[in-house]
């Protein structure tokens, strides 16, 4: 008889698979996981209490950095608590040009997603074409904000700028040379049956676990949730807008990832129902000069829908020219500890970096 061992392997941080400034450490018997302790603590940035010691306005390139890959969301949840709390009015221009650029950052999110997970399941080709169209999207952000990855585009009271002179029509051009590739994505990647043999069934989570761990996003909308804050509680301009939210009913890796795809052609298509609404005026309500603005005693707590799920943010002033407190609630934070530790036990090695991609870690959304 062979007497069976277990043994310590550690995943990350600097593993190719890993989601950034993270690491696991895995209980293994043979090449079965028995246990998962995800350690988040390689990055200490401290955001939050950072921006208790900077104004209102210095933390909007401070609070892009929670989450590199899609920074416009929280751009977005904090210009809204500082506008909730200061009983700040947004121009219905701003308001659609938010939700245009917010879904513009989704598809490069998304796109940014794909590549991470074909990449780790071998799938260059379509992971090349992802990150080709990734950038395209950049080229769009670039030519409206002048950064590639961080925007500091919204600000209290609207956005920094209009769409400049043709910008319209580059949009709906960037997204048809997308749009074009979605068979050749379905072909390569999606339709793939060594893609279903990897994914089907791996990562699986129930919907009554889903929703007591805290799940958001596509991993809750892949339990047969329809779940959206974009529908639930409308803000900028999607209350004038109609879309589906997409869901599967299984709850593993293959349906989180179809999602993925189903999302990133329902936001084009809700770019260019946006773009065709969209009415002229002002893009920006003037707000007191930042060096001096001081807001007035309140609290707030703001919500919207990011790429990887709900994104909260409780907001306090106390009538300084700085936040009190800051707190910031993450989809990350949960699938990251709880639920990536659930769905890792029983799993195999060759998993971890399956499972992982495909509940969207961003290990600044963790430890932030």
């Amino acid at each position: 008889m062979i007497e069976e061992r277990e043994l310590e392997l550690f995943y990350g941080p600097q593993h190719l698979g890993m989601v950034g400034n993270f690491s696991i450490t895995l209980k293994v018997e043979g090449d079965k996981i028995i246990e998962a302790i995800a350690n988040p603590g390689y990055l200490h940035r401290g955001f939050e209490k950072l921006m208790e010691y900077r104004t209102w306005m210095q933390n909007f390139p401070l609070v892009c950095r929670i989450n590199v890959i899609e920074p416009d969301s929280i751009e977005m949840i904090y210009a809204m608590g500082v506008e909730k709390v200061a009983g700040i009015e947004i121009p219905e221009r701003a308001n659609y040009i938010r939700s245009i650029y917010l879904e513009l950052a989704r598809v490069g999110s998304h796109l940014f997603g794909l590549w991470a997970y074909a990449n780790m399941l071998g799938f260059d080709t379509a992971a090349q074409w992802a990150m080709y169209h990734r950038d395209i999207i950049l080229d769009l952000f670039e030519e409206l904000t002048g950064g590639r990855v961080y925007h500091i585009y919204i600000n209290p009271g609207g956005v920094r700028r209009d769409f400049p002179k043709g910008f319209k029509d580059k949009i709906v051009k960037t997204l048809h040379a997308i749009g074009g590739c979605i068979p050749d994505y379905d072909a390569a990647f999606f339709n793939n049956a060594l893609f279903y043999k990897r994914a089907k069934g791996i990562g699986a989570i129930t919907h009554k676990d889903a929703k007591e761990l805290g799940a958001a996003g596509q991993v809750l909308r892949a339990t047969g949730m329809k779940y959206d804050i974009r529908k639930v509680e409308p803000y900028a301009a999607y209350d004038k807008v109609d879309f589906d939210v997409p869901t599967r009913e299984d709850g593993d890796a293959y349906s989180r990832i179809w999602i993925v795809r189903d999302e990133m052609i329902e936001s084009v298509h809700m770019i260019f129902k946006l773009l065709d609404m969209m009415p002229e005026g002002d893009v920006w309500n003037r707000t007191p000069n930042p060096l001096k603005w001081r807001i007035p005693e309140g609290e707030a707590y703001v919500r919207v829908e990011s790429s990887r799920g709900e994104l909260g943010l409780y907001l306090v002033s106390n009538g300084e020219d700085k936040p009190y407190r800051v707190h910031f609630r993450t989809p990350s934070y949960t699938h990251g500890l709880p639920i990536l530790e659930k769905l890792l036990k029983g799993a195999n090695i060759s998993d971890v970096g399956n499972i992982m991609i495909s509940l969207y870690i961003i290990a600044p959304e963790i430890d932030r």
